[in-house]
């Protein structure tokens, strides 16, 4: 423990030393073991050897998901397999999987890394933590468990599904820490509702650590209000680790990028150009002390930027701010960019709607067009039709206001957009001579 609390709190310069050693292995491992990066780097003419400073890994280059399919399942591992202790694999909803292996070290780093996610909620030894995660290959569960068995948490391992079991286990167990993706956060809280419970009164709930996907302030409100706990955003991938890459502080003000293990830049992503610390671009990372999949210059894909100055928490690790989308599942209509957590943002300054929403895209007449639908809020009317009608005009109104361009609206009754237990899929894409 005072070890952690010593390298949450080293100086920056000491914590750059650290980084810039630990890289600087990471690089002769890589181009040494891992044939990929030994053509990467040569090809790019960079010198793995040569490294002198942090500022100088900028000349190294990028790595992306597609590297990482294209070397499935084992051409990126850097340790021979008698090493590698578990597996884990991206789902591979868009193509192969991509695979992520751990040595024993990495899983120590991996539970510690989440851990820091418990204690930043004032978590410990009193604590039970209800993991709701799937487990299996993808990383949030195992992720989730590792995390609160190296807190010292007592670690109930639920996984996902079964809502109505997890709700009396809720109950009857006395969790205190909830762990699972804020949209099945929400549905748990609704079913609950919907069973006639309190979540404020029926749960022991004091922090909710939720991640996998991008949640706006106003989604956060709303599960704090019904549940009547704090709400932490955690962030990680697979290609990187898992769960803990960064975690969000009691301060709520930012997350706390586990520097000691990840290097990271922001860059614009059209250009590659590394960005000064406040500006919005993509976020690359690369392993400091990875052993058995290290990464270098792996862009994430998501839109960030590192918050200028020290947290005040105390703790010296740079924040990335919570994530504004990708730049994968940007949407681009009519020239314009969005991503659905500003169309989110949009709909919950109109209190009729609920936190359920879908985006989708089609084609008419060979023009891309987009139809937002959403829930209404319980408790209010859906058969007052021309209620409904005049709120689809205001709520496209504002959108079109904020979003500089025009969505069509589409409220429809509560319960009926399709729940998930994992990922909410947000974004359904119909588009002609798409996927």
């Amino acid at each position: 423990m005072s070890k952690e609390r010593d390298v949450l709190t080293l100086p920056h310069d000491e914590l750059e030393a650290l980084q810039l050693e630990g890289i600087k292995k990471t690089l002769v491992k890589c181009y040494e073991n891992v044939p990929f990066y030994k053509e990467s780097f040569d090809a790019a003419g960079f010198d793995p050897y040569a490294l002198e400073t942090l500022e100088d890994l900028k000349n190294a280059p990028f790595t992306t998901k597609q590297d990482l399919r294209d070397n499935y399942p084992y051409k990126m591992f850097a340790v021979p397999m008698s090493e590698v202790r578990e597996i884990h694999m991206s789902s591979g909803t868009t193509g192969i999987a991509t695979v992520g292996g751990y040595t024993e070290h990495d899983l120590e780093i991996w539970g510690d890394c989440f851990a820091r996610a418990i204690r930043y909620a004032n978590g410990g030894k009193d604590d039970v933590c209800h993991v709701c995660y799937g487990y299996g290959l993808f990383t949030g569960g195992l992720g989730a468990h590792y995390g609160g068995v190296s807190a010292g948490c007592t670690t109930i391992p639920m996984s996902a599904g079964n809502t109505e079991r997890q709700i009396r286990v809720l109950r009857e167990m006395g969790s205190t820490i909830l762990c699972c993706t804020p949209s099945y956060a929400m549905h748990i809280a609704d079913t609950a509702i919907s069973m006639g419970l309190d979540p404020k009164k029926d749960f022991s709930l004091k922090v909710g650590i939720h991640g996998a996907e991008a949640f706006s302030d106003n989604f956060r409100a709303d599960l704090e209000k019904k549940f009547g706990y704090k709400v932490l955003d955690i962030y990680g991938l697979t290609e990187t680790m898992g769960p803990g890459v960064a975690v969000e502080c009691w301060e709520q003000q930012g997350l706390h990028l586990a520097e000691d293990h990840f290097y990271p830049e922001i860059i614009d992503p059209e250009t590659g150009e590394v960005l000064p610390d406040g500006e919005w671009g993509e976020l690359v990372l690369t392993t400091v002390d990875r052993e058995a999949t290290p990464v270098v210059r792996y862009r994430t894909r998501d839109i960030t930027r590192i918050i200028p100055g020290e947290c005040a928490c105390g703790r010296t690790h740079k924040r990335i701010d919570r994530l504004h989308g990708r730049t994968d599942d940007m949407l681009i209509i009519r020239g314009v960019n969005v991503f659905p957590s500003q169309i989110e943002d949009v709909m919950k300054t109109v209190p009729e709607l609920s936190s359920w929403y879908q985006v989708e895209l089609t084609t008419v007449d060979h023009l891309d067009r987009v139809t937002l639908k959403v829930e209404l809020e319980q408790g209010f009317d859906f058969d007052e039709i021309r209620e409904i009608e005049r709120l689809q005009k205001e709520v496209e109104s504002r959108m079109k206001s904020a979003l500089s361009v025009g969505l069509k609206v589409k409220i429809v009754e509560p319960k009926s957009i399709p729940r998930s237990e994992g990922k909410v899929k947000r974004v359904i894409d119909n588009r002609e001579g798409v996927n």
